[in-house]
Parts: structure tokens; sequence; C-alpha cells
């Protein structure tokens, strides 16, 4: 039987560690052992990042509306009590880009959310 060879694939594997590392700083971009270790840890932060980045969205939007009621006479909780009363299924988000962006439709909302208190 003939032997197998290993280093066409263990160059390909560390070039390719060695390129996801590229830009760090130090021995973190050139060494692979710290390039792998490093490499694996952003991916960790990449990956808890994802699951932040929504939890941060939906706290500005909130923040927004919130910000938004208090102009209208109302707090957060009330107001979204009052839409879910009215049966007015809009998205935080909808929800803050109207509050930014056209606030006579914002308080629009506020006074039906107040009606149906």
């Amino acid at each position: 039987m003939a032997r197998v060879k290993r280093a066409v694939m263990t160059r390909k594997r560390r070039k390719k560690i060695l390129k996801l590392s590229k830009g760090y700083f130090g021995g973190k971009s050139k060494l692979f052992k710290t390039a792998k270790q490093a490499v694996m840890k952003s991916g960790q932060y990449a990956y808890i990042g994802r699951k932040q980045r929504k939890r941060d969205f939906r706290r500005i939007w909130i923040t927004r509306i919130s910000a938004g009621c208090k102009q209208n006479g109302m707090n957060y909780s009330t107001f979204i009590n009052g839409l879910k009363k009215a049966n007015i299924a809009l998205n935080r988000k909808m929800i803050s880009e109207i509050a930014i962006s056209d606030p006579a439709a914002f308080s629009a909302l506020c006074e039906k959310a107040k009606s149906s208190l």
C-alpha cells in the first residue's frame, strides 16, 4: 500500500487559520498555535455578538418609543398595553421608526392606545 503523506493537508489547514487571523496583533497573526487560539476565541465572540446585536437593537427601539410616549404624556408600558388592547399589531422597530420620522402619526397611535384603555 502507498504511504500517505499529510503535508499538503496540514499546510492547507494552517494557511486557512493564518488567513483568518490576518490583522491580529503580534504573534497571533504569525504563529499557528496562538493564531488558532485567537481565531477560535474570535469565533466565539462573533457568535455571541450576533445574539447581542438583536438585544441591543430591541433596547434602542424601546428607548425611542419610550421617549416618544413621554412627549405624549404616557409611559411605555401603558402605550404597549393600549396598542395590544386596540388590536394594533406593529412591531417595536416600526413603532420606533414612526416615532422618529412621523411624530404626528405617533401621537395618533398614542391617542388610540389611550382610548382603548
